[in-house]
């Protein structure tokens, strides 16, 4: 973990900054960010439950969900980049607009009764492009919002924001839909466009003065790349992320059609999901706690053994309510500690100008399989069925914590490297480079 900054010899050192519940602009921010997140998991649980009851098709369940992951894929490094460079405050108002529009339209559409797994594919597109850009801006908005000595606190609060929206969002959506389908769209639309309304009453900027003139696109997305590149350490802990997150869309389709299968309502899942948001509450409330008493390499490694041992036994777990829900939270618990420590590394120690192209490049590494292991998930599902697909899932984790363990560019944790010269901006963080490992994904029962 790095330290916040100490005063110098000789010096007076300055008055503690307010608390955070006293800072207008963060609340503002924190609790529209919050409507927001709320949304987007209310509509994350509602579209497979439309496509699936609707079509009965696992297949189809996965094109949509293959269809919202793909963004992370396809978007993030120019988004980045854009992220960098436009205003970032009118850039999130334009994200809410379009994402209460595009949600608007399946909520007339399912009351209508004439929706279609393409057009619920198409809005799942296009609600995700529109994430991809709001919280990479939100991210890089936090440490203009906040004195750097309080950046910890903020993105833990963040951490446990996401987290109780998970914990609220989810099973609202299912209760939603269960009682009427186009709630959960209609709820949304109206989350994201009061969302909005809170980033019109914020007084700060949500960046520093851009100097300089303006590269090529491409070349700006290829300093955030190389800037994570140089990062030994980093990267080569990115790239296992990556592969626990393919595997998790595997387990959350397979999980739903486990339920579906037994015969079981709605209403169980709501149960599993309320426990992975208790889980990640508490992961997102211990995060320092965690941090503190294990290296990176530890809670890096361990976790993935962790969730190996989890996912066997939802395999085995016959659906049963109670015990899904306490398997969920114990992996949320493991992907919340990794959320917490990514966040403060990242924004610490990046220059202002470069947090959405080294966020969007972390994301991109980590999280862009989500949308290829969604596709393969509805491929596994369709040929071993839900409890194989399961245990085959936990058994490819076990193989990802034995191949971390085995790695030798993750025995030596590397100190930050500098962004590239044209920031103006040089990192004299701590060699332990204790919080690089990992950029979840939002939206997955770890996550």
């Amino acid at each position: 973990m790095t330290t916040a900054p100490q005063a110098t010899a000789g010096s007076r050192p300055s008055p503690p900054p307010p608390p955070l519940r006293k800072n207008h602009d963060f609340v503002l921010l924190w609790s529209g960010a919050g409507m927001s997140f709320l949304a987007s998991r209310v509509t994350a649980v509602a579209y497979p439950l439309l496509v699936l009851w609707h079509s009965g098709s696992p297949m189809a369940m996965s094109l949509v969900a293959f269809s919202a992951m793909l963004p992370m894929l396809l978007v993030q490094l120019p988004a980045g980049a854009l992220v960098d460079r436009w205003d970032r405050r009118r850039l999130m108002v334009v994200c809410e607009a379009g994402r209460a529009l595009a949600l608007g339209t399946v909520a007339a559409a399912v009351l209508a009764g004439r929706f279609s797994v393409a057009h619920i594919a198409a809005v799942a597109f296009a609600e995700s492009c529109f994430t991809v850009f709001y919280r990479l801006a939100e991210r890089g908005a936090v440490r203009n919002v906040v004195p750097e000595v309080q950046l910890p606190q903020a993105l833990a609060q963040n951490e446990a924001r996401g987290r109780a929206a998970g914990l609220l969002g989810q099973p609202a959506g299912i209760l939603l839909y269960t009682a009427v389908r186009w709630i959960p769209f209609l709820f949304g639309a109206v989350a994201y466009l009061l969302s909005l309304l809170s980033l019109l009453f914020i007084r700060k900027e949500f960046q520093q003065e851009r100097v300089g003139e303006r590269q090529r696109l491409s070349r700006e997305v290829a300093e955030g790349m190389r800037w994570l590149w140089r990062q030994r350490f980093l990267r080569t802990a990115l790239g296992f992320v990556a592969g626990t997150n393919a595997l998790f869309q595997v387990l959350s389709l397979a999980v739903i059609l486990m339920i579906k299968d037994e015969g079981r309502s709605e209403a169980v899942l709501a149960v599993v999901v309320t426990g992975g948001g208790i889980g990640g509450m508490i992961g997102a409330l211990t995060g320092g706690w965690w941090m503190r008493r294990l290296s990176q390499r530890a809670v890096l490694i361990g976790g993935m053994a962790a969730w190996a041992a989890l996912i066997t036994a939802v395999s085995f777990s016959s659906a049963e309510p109670v015990l899904l829900g306490v398997l969920f939270a114990g992996t949320s618990l493991v992907g919340a500690v990794f959320n917490v420590a990514a966040a403060v590394y990242q924004v610490r120690t990046t220059p202002d100008e470069f947090q959405g192209r080294v966020a969007s490049t972390a994301n991109l590494i980590s999280s862009g399989t989500n949308s290829l292991g969604a596709l393969l998930a509805g491929l596994a599902l369709e040929v071993w069925g839900a409890a194989h697909s399961v245990l085959l899932t936990g058994a490819a984790m076990a193989v990802l914590a034995l191949g971390a363990a085995a790695s030798p560019a993750l025995r030596t944790e590397d100190a930050p490297v500098p962004a590239p010269a044209a920031s103006g901006e040089d990192h004299d963080e701590e060699a332990d480079n204790t919080n690089d490992t990992d950029e979840k994904p939002r939206g997955k029962p770890h996550d």
